[in-house]
């Protein structure tokens, strides 16, 4: 019997699934280990009277990633889902009545700044040679570096430094854009990654350049098409994927990670641990104290942790063919509201959103005749001690008055469907420590090398990947953070275990 290195994955989220492919590829026998009843970790699904909602990430970019994943095995993403480009990116939607949409086609783009301000057309080309400057630095070089060695770090500051990418995001953007609108256009999307623009430092502007390189794309049949592609793949190949199986420790014997104990009480031995979850969730409550020297509880404690999501899911008996896919309608505060989330800790009166309308790209998620939607508001994580018990169907009321009456007339009137998941959701169900729903703020200190580390500074034979740790959250982060795993991880110490023949690959 030909035997091979055995590889526990622990969660089945994007970052695992791809985590099992790679580690497959490299011919380690891979086990996951999902705790919920469906894979997708913060990509799960949810289904309501008819309508379909995407629990988690809705915004997709560099597919080529996903695209890799395929290739492994000499088979082609295509064949098991489809991606098609949303355009506009993003519509903007302002308290006056004006919104912007950010598309990828410079002459559109160039249009609608100068109806805000004519002298911003300069700055923005300016703003964008840049964010290619960064992008060759901060993504081509950088997204799946092993910073487990400072010396990595240290080769690349020079350059970063040179780029002035340590400032804040929103201080490098406002170096050429004058336009207050304008800044908040360029300078939200690190919130789509746990960020405050004022404090997340001005390498993600890379993501600028990331969007207008592949574009943003939509999963036909929902993000979930992707979750059951991989699963799909992944059953092909030989990796065992196990459903409602939640890991209760990490069992570490002379330093090194042995196996795991399910809640079950079964054991299972592995030659190397890879985690999904939470690295502050799996270092407090999944590993004991005595194994641990650097991540104590105490400086886990001592980390600044990203905001949580208050996401409310509605479907309507209506469509509203005007709106577009990707919406953000933002309040008439945007620094102080900020404040309020990440320092503060504290729940405002007023809010900015994001609406995503996954049905004006694919009818076939909601009844005829009617939309899914799921809204998601940046909110303050458990830190802040409010009771979502109490606040939360508050706090949905209110989101779902100001649609009505700005941007989704008549929406009361015809709401088929409602539900919300609040911090609890994520500290809880997603194990998330204190329901951070991007683990690690990323600000210049918690960044590459000082976020945790890909491969465990305090247990051999343990391993990360996800949102938690290099190079960070979002779909590109965490699929990249996966490709780290080659770097990192050692090739198979027996004889690998032969792969699966790969079907028929298209022409």
């Amino acid at each position: 019997m030909i035997m091979s290195s055995h590889a526990i994955v622990i969660g089945a989220g994007f970052g695992g699934l791809a985590a099992a492919a790679r580690l497959r590829a490299m011919g380690h026998r891979v086990t996951v280990l999902e705790s919920g009843d469906q894979p997708g970790g913060r990509a799960r699904a949810f289904e309501r009277e008819g309508f379909h909602f995407d629990a988690g990430p809705t915004v997709i970019t560099a597919p080529y990633l996903f695209d890799e994943l395929f290739e492994l095995f000499g088979k082609e993403r295509r064949d098991y889902f489809q991606l098609t480009p949303v355009d506009p990116f993003y519509r903007v939607a302002f308290q006056d009545g004006r919104h912007f949409d950010y598309v990828g086609e410079d002459e559109r783009l160039f249009e609608q700044i100068a109806a805000f301000n004519p002298a911003d057309v300069v700055g923005y080309k300016r703003l964008v040679e840049h964010s290619q400057r960064i992008f060759d630095v901060g993504y081509t070089q950088l997204v799946d570096a092993d910073f487990s060695r400072f010396g990595e770090m240290m080769r690349i500051v020079p350059e970063l430094v040179r780029l002035r990418a340590y400032k804040s995001l929103y201080g490098l953007v406002a170096e050429y854009i004058k336009d207050d609108a304008l800044r908040q256009v360029f300078t939200f999307q690190p919130l789509l990654i746990g960020g405050n623009p004022f404090r997340a430092p001005g390498i993600y502007l890379l993501i600028h350049w990331l969007e207008r390189k592949w574009g943003i794309h939509f999963a036909m049949g929902g993000t979930r098409s992707i979750v059951h592609g991989l699963t799909k793949l992944l059953g092909e190949v030989g990796v065992d994927l196990r459903l409602n199986a939640p890991v209760e420790h990490i069992e570490v014997h002379n330093g090194r990670a042995k196996g795991v104990l399910l809640e079950d009480g079964s054991f299972i031995e592995s030659d190397l641990v890879v985690s999904n979850a939470d690295p502050a969730t799996v270092y407090t409550k999944l590993i004991d104290a005595s194994a641990r020297r650097k991540h104590s509880d105490r400086a886990i404690a001592k980390k600044k942790y990203s905001m949580s999501l208050f996401v409310g899911y509605f479907g309507t008996h209506k469509t509203y063919p005007e709106l577009a896919h990707h919406s953000i309608l933002l309040g008439p505060r945007y620094r102080e509201l900020l404040s309020d989330i990440f320092d503060r800790k504290t729940l405002s009166k007023d809010f900015s959103l994001y609406l995503h309308a996954p049905t004006r790209t694919d009818a076939s998620l909601a009844p005829p005749g009617g939309e899914s939607f799921y809204v998601l508001s940046p909110v303050p994580n458990q830190q802040s001690g409010i009771d979502w018990a109490e606040e939360g169907p508050r706090y949905m009321d209110r989101i779902l008055d100001a649609l009505d009456a700005e941007h989704l007339p008549g929406l009361r009137d015809n709401l088929a469907t409602q539900f919300h998941v609040d911090p609890r959701y994520f500290e809880g169900e997603l194990r998330s420590y204190h329901g951070a729903a991007f683990g690690l703020e990323p600000t210049l200190r918690q960044s590459a090398y000082f976020r945790f580390h890909n491969r465990s500074e305090d247990v051999d034979g343990l391993y990360f990947v996800g949102a938690g740790v290099h190079p960070g959250a979002g779909l590109p982060g965490v699929l990249s953070s996966a490709k780290v795993l080659e770097r990192v991880v050692p090739q198979p110490r027996r004889q690998p275990m032969a792969l699966p023949a790969p079907k028929a690959v298209r022409a």
